[in-house]
């Protein structure tokens, strides 16, 4: 801290009076504390603080005048004011009738060698009150901010997904500044190399002074008639072009709308889908969309040639089961599945042609309950070379293990399955038996109770055993 530098000759004439006044005017509130730190005396520059009744402090210990967690703040004053250091202010904070405590920013300074200890106060609720305001300003800043910034977001997500091709362009060059993808697929370029050219670009002479004219009308006007214009190239695709003026920052923006005439659809399929879709109609297994009672509304190459039909439009119109499944009975199972799933997976059935054999095959399926017209779609992937050919006529073809079993379910009667089923049971019984007994098959007959010539009967059906050794008893 520096002092004054000729202090003796300047104020040596001041006298204990002036001092006084001195002190008082150069705080809001100035304490006189003696070695014990007791308040001897109180002057109060302001008239807030006065209100306050601070005379009462009169008598007391000046740690006692403030609140709890000042107090440690008033013994290190008393220990600054004692020593040659230099002198810190600390926020202090003395408790209030009022009931808010009152902030007061303390410097004790000893007068001179053997003096009471002088503390300079100020207050600072003013301050306060100005931090306060600066704080609610600045989080109304911030809010005000993030309103903005989700606006903003609303507003580039509205722009992207919009159906309607839409072009912003500075009004004075004519340039694009923003495209959203409806514009860009509408214009056959992708946004990036829209933005940044002048509009219109790629018309026809005609179309190009047409939506020239527009533009300029919509900058001074605020009535403005929309045009049509085509193309270069393309003659074929008319579209209508509107502007209309928009006032931003001190700049002026044009907005332009394109809308595809003649009868085109003017929300195009995306170029992604436009791919998907060309990839289901070129896949090497069957597809097909149907309505939500199995009527055929498209299928792709791939099912017409499973179904052995000269082209997939005749498919059209006609029933799913017609072609897939037992009759009335697979389709009924599949659409219920559906109904209450959404999904079915790898759906073990049959395929019927028009002409030839029928087809093992797998069917996943997915409902589609939402859209303009609910619909079900259907993958039908032929398996036949996955598969070993089963014959449910022929009794030496027997199912070899339980999972080969319900691999049948689907493809056969109940009635065969059965039988298919008694039969492996009995199969495994005897080959139970007879490594139970070791191959002695007489223990094999009487264990499993049945005669000697019952039971090579049934190895001969099974093709058990070696049975040209054996002789008749």
């Amino acid at each position: 801290m520096k002092s004054f530098q000729t202090p003796r000759n300047l104020l040596a004439g001041i006298d204990a009076d002036a001092t006084a006044s001195l002190i008082a005017a150069a705080s809001d509130i100035a304490l006189i504390i003696d070695d014990e730190g007791t308040v001897c005396d109180v002057a109060v520059g302001s008239e807030e603080l006065s209100a306050e009744g601070y005379r009462k402090w009169i008598g007391q210990l000046w740690i006692d005048t403030v609140t709890p967690e000042s107090r440690d703040k008033v013994e290190a004053l008393l220990e600054d004011a004692s020593s040659k250091a230099g002198h810190k202010w600390r926020h202090v904070n003395h408790p209030s009738a009022g009931g808010a405590d009152i902030p007061i920013l303390y410097s004790a300074v000893q007068a001179g060698p053997r003096g009471p200890l002088v503390a300079f106060g100020r207050d600072l609720r003013a301050i306060g009150v100005l931090q306060q305001r600066l704080v609610e300003a600045q989080q109304s800043m911030e809010r005000d901010y993030w309103r903005l910034r989700n606006v903003e977001t609303r507003y580039r997500l509205m722009f992207q997904m919009a159906s309607e091709a839409v072009l912003i362009l500075d009004a004075a060059t004519q340039k694009v500044i923003e495209a959203n993808p409806a514009a860009a697929q509408l214009l056959g370029e992708s946004a990036k190399r829209i933005v940044g050219r002048q509009f219109p670009e790629g018309f026809d002479a005609e179309s190009t002074e047409a939506i020239t004219a527009l533009l300029a009308n919509a900058r001074v006007a605020a009535r403005r008639e929309d045009v049509r214009a085509r193309l270069e190239g393309f003659p074929e695709r008319e579209f209508q072009v509107s502007a209309s003026l928009v006032r931003q920052e001190g700049a002026s923006l044009l907005l332009v709308r394109l809308s595809l005439l003649n009868g085109a659809d003017s929300t195009q399929i995306p170029r992604a889908k436009s791919l998907l879709l060309k990839a289901v109609e070129n896949a090497p297994d069957g597809f097909v969309v149907t309505d939500a009672e199995g009527r055929i509304l498209i299928a792709n190459r791939a099912f017409a040639d499973l179904a052995q039909l000269a082209s997939e439009t005749l498919a059209q119109g006609e029933m799913l089961d017609r072609w897939l499944g037992r009759l009335g009975v697979d389709m009924s199972v599949l659409i219920t599945n559906l109904k209450q799933h959404g999904a079915v997976r790898l759906y073990a059935t049959t395929m019927r042609p028009e002409d030839g054999a029928p087809l093992d095959v797998e069917v996943s399926a997915v409902s589609v309950p939402h859209g303009e017209q609910p619909c079900l779609g259907f993958t039908i992937r032929h398996i036949e070379q996955r598969l070993r050919a089963v014959d449910s006529r022929a009794v030496p073809a027997q199912a070899r293990s339980v999972e080969q079993l319900t691999e049948l379910v689907g493809r056969v009667s109940l009635k065969d399955l059965v039988r298919e089923s008694t039969d492996l049971i009995e199969k495994l019984c005897i080959e139970a038996a007879l490594e139970l007994t070791r191959d002695n098959r007489a223990s094999a007959a009487e264990m499993l109770g049945l005669s000697r010539q019952s039971l090579y009967v049934k190895l001969r059906r099974y093709g058990l055993g070696d049975l040209a050794s054996e002789t008749d008893e």
